[in-house]
């Protein structure tokens, strides 16, 4: 979800990148701490769709982040009614979904890099544990950049697998990926070794 920035000039997209996280954080805490009932459920789905009613994000972009993680919510909706009621199970899907898609709002309205700065920030306190911040949040960077790599590598394999003729079989499909995978990241350890990133 930190690669699905859209640009705009609504509220959410004025507000710094610092203060619009606290926010949010709040936001999810507050539907967290909400009973597991229907009418916490509830309550939870009204502040989802309020905060995406704010001009400048909208429901489309609502549904845009439910759809990245729609195969998470159908198994924890599964697990929910397995071993917790239908109330219990709802509030709980609520909850996970809300914490999902408010922070979608947070990476759909704030470039990467101002995110970027804000991690680097709130890493600070880790320089007490003898842990560079900066090399903590080039780490996290680093792996955010690689998504859309490898997301674009996965559906190269799976376009190549189909001109052969291949089949949907795992194998075949996995074994590709992880080469191309592991030479990329080979790729982009001498990158960052030669710029003296060790």
């Amino acid at each position: 979800m930190l690669t699905l920035y859209r640009p705009g000039d609504g509220p959410w997209h004025r507000m710094p990148a610092g203060p619009k996280a606290v926010v949010l954080l709040l936001v999810v805490l507050g539907v967290c701490l909400l009973p597991a009932s229907w009418w916490g459920a509830a309550v939870t789905a009204v502040v989802c769709v309020g905060c995406y009613a704010v001009r400048g994000a909208g429901m489309r972009e609502l549904v845009r982040q439910l759809v990245v993680v729609r195969w998470m919510i159908v198994v924890i909706a599964a697990g929910q009614l397995v071993f917790a009621g239908p109330e219990e199970a709802v509030a709980n899907v609520a909850r996970v979904t809300a914490a999902v898609v408010i922070s979608g709002l947070l990476t759909s309205t704030t470039p990467l890099g101002e995110l970027l700065e804000v991690l680097e920030r709130a890493l600070k306190p880790l320089a007490l544990l003898r842990i560079d911040p900066d090399r903590a949040a080039l780490t996290v960077a680093v792996t955010v950049s690689t998504l859309p790599v490898l997301a674009r590598i996965e559906r190269e394999v799976r376009e190549a697998q189909r001109a052969r003729g291949g089949g949907r079989s795992l194998r075949l499909f996995a074994m590709p990926l992880l080469v191309v995978a592991l030479k990329h990241a080979d790729a982009l350890g001498d990158a960052l070794t030669a710029r003296g990133v060790r």
